[in-house]
């Protein structure tokens, strides 16, 4: 995390090429826009996340964007940036992913319990969903897959809908 003031020399001091710079801000930004124009000349990739008007592309190397502006004040906008700081912990922190659960010392953490699994849809109430996987029924959030319907396949981690494979036949 970088302060606002001084972005660009805080960000030039502190990262190494390797690096991954998440921008967090609209796209009429102008900090995070000379950022992400000087991020390939400091070695790093970069995953823009927003709401608004996108940036032009090629402006990152990865976009997680929402197009309806209202994102950055419902909760959705800080929901994907939640998940890709929980999914950067799981795959880059914790060694137990990298093995299979029988690998894992004593019992399988929460850690390695909770990868995507897949999920049929059995109700829908609103922005929740009632679903069933193979270890029993739950109810998910889907602000990020949008409307589900009953018997939509959907790929679930920690709680959240991630991605929806469409209806029932």
């Amino acid at each position: 995390s970088l302060p606002g003031s001084a972005l660009t020399a805080n960000a030039r001091a502190n990262v190494r090429a390797g690096d991954v710079l998440v921008a967090v801000g609209a796209a009429d930004d102008d900090a995070l826009r000379d950022l992400a124009r000087r991020a390939p000349a400091w070695g790093l990739a970069v995953v823009w996340i927003g709401a608004g008007a996108p940036p032009p592309s090629g402006s990152a190397d990865a976009l997680l964007w929402f197009d309806d502006e209202m994102a950055a004040h419902d909760g959705r906008f800080m929901l994907v940036y939640h998940l890709l700081w929980e999914l950067a912990h799981v795959c880059l922190e914790h060694g137990g992913v990298l093995r299979s659960p029988a690998d894992c010392d004593g019992p399988v953490c929460v850690t390695c319990a909770d990868e995507g699994r897949l999920a049929e849809v059995l109700a829908v109430d609103g922005v929740t969903a009632r679903v069933r996987a193979a270890d029993g029924e739950e109810d998910v959030d889907l602000a990020l897959v949008g409307v589900a319907s009953v018997h939509d396949l959907l790929v679930v981690h920690a709680g959240t809908a991630i991605a929806r494979f469409g209806g029932a036949p």
